[in-house]
């Protein structure tokens, strides 16, 4: 298999703490640095929260700027994309940052449960994210959270509220939505291509210990790959993961077990349709 791997790390999210694993960069200094060491790494994209002072997840669009501001200086052509998920902030104000015309941002199509709350993405919300990535010139990646979010991205594609071929994320292993299952993995990865083409581009995210489960998964089949402390904050059950380029290390391990090799800056943004800067 020679198509090269996007390697996608997902640097801070909005749950880990330091206390969690030291390794958690949370001030915007601190994120900058893991991002570069884990572009050094391997990773093409790098999947975007901020926190406030105390550490809280925010949707604050200044601390969007300086974050990409940052990365873009310290990692020319890295794909820059920022979350519009629903822990950082209520409506609206989730979208806030999109006018910063990042390279990205993830859109999540329809509702689901998390551990402890419903993940709420109500029509009218994503509706109004959607177009307000197509007005500011920003590709969506879809997080799926279940099939019938997959169904819903290729409807919006279909009637143009997606211009572009969705670039469609499974992520599994969160608690209450969906497992990680062989089977359902390769009935996702069948359904893209049915509905978007045979060519189109997916990914793949795993949380906690299903990490490496989906990193090897996605890598092996012919797909993206998610990795990072967002989702995962340990190399095994023993080891904290001593950061997020030491997990980036792993997928490029897999990479090469597998003879995929990881993605150059250009080769990903070729794959994703996205202008080099």
């Amino acid at each position: 298999m020679t198509k090269p791997c996007i390697i996608c790390v997902a640097i801070t999210g909005s749950l880990p703490t330091k206390e969690n694993n030291p390794a958690v960069p949370i001030t915007v200094t601190e994120q900058v640095e893991s991002t570069q060491a884990a572009f050094e790494a391997g990773a093409r994209i790098a999947h975007c929260h901020v926190r406030d002072d105390a550490g809280r997840p925010t949707s604050d669009p200044d601390r969007f700027a300086a974050l990409k501001e940052g990365i873009e200086k310290a990692c020319p052509g890295m794909i820059v994309q920022l979350s519009t998920g629903g822990r950082s902030g209520a409506g609206q104000a989730r979208g806030g940052m999109l006018p910063l015309r990042p390279d990205m941002a993830s859109l999540s199509v329809g509702s689901n449960n998390f551990p402890t709350r419903v993940y709420e993405n109500p029509p009218d919300l994503v509706d109004w994210l959607a177009a307000e990535m197509v007005t500011c010139g920003v590709k969506p990646e879809i997080e799926a959270f279940d099939l019938s979010h997959i169904f819903q991205a290729a409807q919006m594609h279909a009637d143009g509220r997606i211009p572009d071929t969705p670039y469609v994320q499974f992520v599994m292993g969160v608690k209450n939505a969906m497992p990680v299952d062989r089977e359902v993995f390769d009935f996702y990865i069948h359904t893209v291509k049915r509905l978007f083409g045979e060519d189109a581009p997916w990914c793949a995210a795993g949380i906690g210990s299903n990490q490496i489960v989906m990193n090897d998964w996605a890598i092996s089949s012919g797909g993206h790959a998610r990795t990072g402390l967002e989702d995962n904050v340990r190399l095994d059950r023993d080891r904290l993961a001593p950061s997020n380029a030491a997990l980036v290390a792993r997928a490029v391990e897999l990479c090469q077990k597998y003879d995929r090799p990881v993605a150059t800056v250009a080769e990903a943004r070729s794959i994703l349709g996205l202008p080099t800067p």
